[in-house]
This record gives C-alpha cells, structure tokens and sequence, in this order.
C-alpha cells in the first residue's frame, strides 16, 4: 500500500437514488417513503424553465413537510452556466438547509465549479449556524469533465460520490445514439471468418471506458461511483445487464428514473447470499493460514491470499450496511372520524351551553 492513505467518505449505503422531479409534487410523499437508499428532488432537466421556481417552492416545502429518513435525502440543483442555480442553492438551503443531507451538482466541468458551490454552501450554514454538513455528489456528463475529472474528485472535503450522467455524456462528446444508457448495436466486434466463412458479432459496451474511469477517480479519493439512468424503465432485462456490469466495474449503485427501478438496484447492488458465504469461507482459511505461518492457500481448488481478505472484506462489510438499514414504513393514513353517537342529546347540551353564556 502506498503511504499516501485515502481515507473513505460518510459512510451512506448508496445502492438506489431515485430521480424524483420538483415540479412533480404527487411523487414526493411515495419517495419519502420508499426504499429507495437516496433519494434526489430534481430541480434541473427534469423541470421545464418555466416551471423551475414553482419547483423550488414545492422542493422546499416537501423536505420541510415530510419524514425524508436519515442521510438519504438529495436535491439537484441547475447548473453552473444558467441563472436558476445561485436561487437554487440559497433558497433551497436557507429554508430548508438543515434537513438535507447531500446537493447534487450537474455538468460540473472544473473543480472550480466545486470550489463555487462548496463556498456559497459554506456561507450559508455558517450564517445560518447549522449543525450539519451537506454533501456534494457531482455528475460527470460532459467531455470537460471526463477530462478534469481527477482534479474535480479531490476537490472539496464536501464531496461524497461521482456520477455518470450518460445522456449529457453523450452529447457533449457527440456519440451516435439517442438513448440513455445500454448497449448500441453499431458498437460491436465482427469476427473472422471460420473454416465455413461463418462470422459472429458481438456487442460491446461503449460506456465501458467512462465508467471504468470514473470508478478509478472516485475509489482514489474514497468517493462512492454511482451510475447514472437507463432511460428504458420497461426493460428491466436490460437495466439488469447494465448495472451488473457497473457493479463488476466498481460502481456502488445505480440511479432508477422510476420506481421500479429501485428493487431491482437494491438487488444487484447488494452482495447475495452465496458471495458473502463465501467470502466468510476467505477470511476464515486466510485466519487459518497465518496461523500456520502461510501468507496463501488454496480454497476451492483456487489459491487465495492477502489481496483475497480486502475483497473479502469490501463483500461482508457491504452486507453488514445491507443488514443495518431500516426499511421505510408506508405513510399511515389518519382514519375516518366514526359519526358520533347520540347527536340529538349533544344538541341539546351544547343549546343549553350557549344559553348560559348569553346570559
């Protein structure tokens, strides 16, 4: 290990973040109380320009009004180049600064942009004499970004998590699809032919190398990566495929733009059952094997050794957060008031009240 220790940041289990628009009041009390690990209340392409103040209003209210949980609650601000974001944060936050736990910051392209809005935050809690702190998650999605993006992990001690934002990505470095995320077909390897001029195709993953990227960005300053949308919320096959591959890369959680999406990422991104049984069975004759002097074994017919407990033990650590979150509890309606009983006797009570006070 090198002597230059990095050093993880707040512990947040971050399997799921769901995407729920500010203009859209009606989704906010089901994302309260959702099992959603984060969730994000969108004030950026999710609302159309002419709706943005109304959304900001609607945003500060719902976290002012309702049960958000612990450490889960985000809110997306606009962008640095447009004139919503400075209102975004200062109304956003004075009003309702104190039960936010994390802003997200879209199309961030220097770690200048960083540097501004972790100022403008510092202001204002200090102001305000919060107590706690907000967390940054910044989304990679432009080519400027990808570019910058190792000065841009290091640069706030605000900073929690880095995200690929694949539809802006897309455009910024003008990629040939109009979807977000998932394969391409034009994106493949054609084989050589065989002895019988048979060739096969097979598809590639063209968000690979971004992913791959920013998952080494993010683990070199202890930030969590988090991959962004799949536009396709009928394809949960694909948004499978998709996110166990992020997950192979590194990733700790997925966006879902719909709530159907949340189930599936908080699957995929939780160890299953066999892979922490049988990192328990890793730490236990790697135990064994110092023991006996050994600094490698074989388990399983496949040699295992000091590298072997650390991923051992990012599985059974992963499953003990897993394990310690309290599932959200669906809001309780207030019953109907039950029609009191004897009105006509209540009536005359209440008659008789009035008189004495006339009198």
């Amino acid at each position: 290990m090198s002597f230059t220790i990095v050093e993880e940041v707040t512990p947040r289990l971050n399997r799921s973040e769901l995407a729920v628009p500010g203009s859209s009041p009606r989704f906010f009390e089901k994302a309260a109380a959702g099992d959603a690990d984060i969730v994000f209340l969108d004030l950026e392409d999710a609302v159309a320009p002419d709706d943005k103040p109304q959304a900001r209003k609607n945003v500060i209210q719902a976290i002012n009004d309702l049960d958000w949980g612990e450490g889960r609650l985000s809110v997306r601000i606009n962008g640095l180049d447009t004139h919503y974001m400075y209102r975004d944060v200062v109304d956003v936050v004075e009003q309702a600064g104190a039960k936010i736990d994390l802003i997200m910051v879209p199309k961030v392209g220097t770690a200048a942009d960083i540097y501004a809005i972790d100022m403008l935050l510092t202001q204002i809690e200090q102001a305000k004499g919060f107590k706690n702190r907000i967390g940054l998650e910044v989304i990679i999605e432009t080519a400027l970004g990808m570019q910058n993006i190792n000065e841009i992990a290091a640069a706030s001690p605000r900073l929690e998590s880095l995200h690929f934002g694949v539809a802006d990505y897309a455009a910024s470095t003008k990629a040939r699809t109009t979807n977000i995320g998932g394969p391409n077909a034009d994106y493949l390897v054609l084989t050589d032919a065989d002895a019988e001029g048979n060739r096969e195709s097979h598809w590639g993953d063209m968000w690979h190398y971004a992913i791959a990227r920013m998952v080494v960005a993010a683990r070199a300053n202890g930030l969590r990566p988090i991959d962004g949308p799949f536009g396709d919320f009928s394809d949960a096959a694909g948004y499978r495929a998709q996110a166990l591959r992020a997950a192979v890369l590194g990733c700790e959680g997925k966006w879902a733009i719909h709530p159907s999406q949340v189930t599936l990422a908080n699957e995929l991104f939780s160890p299953s059952p066999a892979e922490v049984a049988k990192a328990r069975r890793i730490l236990k004759a790697m135990k064994e094997a110092q023991r006996a002097g050994q600094g490698a074994v074989a388990l399983d017919g496949r040699l295992i050794d000091i590298a072997s407990i650390r991923q051992a033990q990012v599985l059974v650590k992963k499953a003990r957060e897993v394990g310690a979150r309290k599932p959200r509890l669906a809001p309780v309606k207030k019953a109907a008031k039950k029609p009191a009983k004897n009105k006509k006797p209540a009536k005359k009570k209440a008659a008789k009240k009035t008189a004495k006070a006339r009198c």
